[in-house]
């Protein structure tokens, strides 16, 4: 027998692990009375805000946030300031002129100041990072505690991209500096309706 043969021999003779039951984790993870509150607390730590607005307020709110944004694509129902259409482009590579872009977000995460973006009407993924500024639009009931309950609510039924984003682009790479924009968007807001 090789000395090979007898050390893979020797780890099988004892590596005598017990097959045991994974714990029940149905009721893990912290919890906040206030998600919205909590949520808005902890994404204003990474540069970002996040706002309660009506929807037939939306409008008017991201106007004033961004007045000066020329270029704004939207796919989101009842925004209706959108004056391009980031699917009409061929090449992701010519949405880098957009300033503003609005899209959906598909439930917050308290615990980080995350949202899971997974738009399957967006064609191209890179809005989310390409555009100058970023609104994130999520609906207030669609808020959960913590990333274990954000876990369960993921679901890839159907292909294609999902990120969690949690406000603007930001690096502190160097020297732990915290840089807003370095290579993303330069403000995030996140709206509840």
């Amino acid at each position: 027998m090789s000395s090979r043969d007898l050390i893979l021999n020797k780890i099988r003779e004892l590596n005598n692990v017990k097959e045991v039951p994974l714990p029940i984790i149905d009721d893990f993870g912290i919890t906040y009375e206030n998600k919205i509150d909590k949520f808005q607390d902890v994404i204003k730590t990474v540069g970002g805000q996040g706002l309660l607005s009506a929807k037939e307020d939306l409008d008017s709110l991201i106007k004033h946030l961004y007045p000066d944004a020329n270029v704004i694509a939207s796919n989101v129902q009842g925004v209706t300031i959108g004056n391009i259409d980031c699917n009409d482009a061929s090449n992701p590579h010519d949405l880098e002129k957009i300033d503003l872009a609005v899209v959906k977000g598909e439930f917050a995460v308290a615990e980080n100041g995350a949202v899971w973006l997974k738009n399957i009407d967006n064609k191209h993924r890179v809005l989310y990072f390409i555009a100058q500024n970023i609104v994130i639009i999520v609906n207030k009931k669609d808020i959960v505690n913590n990333m274990h309950e954000a876990y369960d609510k993921i679901s890839f039924e159907k292909a294609g991209y999902g990120v969690f984003v949690s406000g603007p682009s930001k690096t502190a790479d160097i020297e732990q500096s915290l840089v807003i924009g370095a290579h993303g968007p330069k403000s995030g807001y996140v709206i509840f309706i």
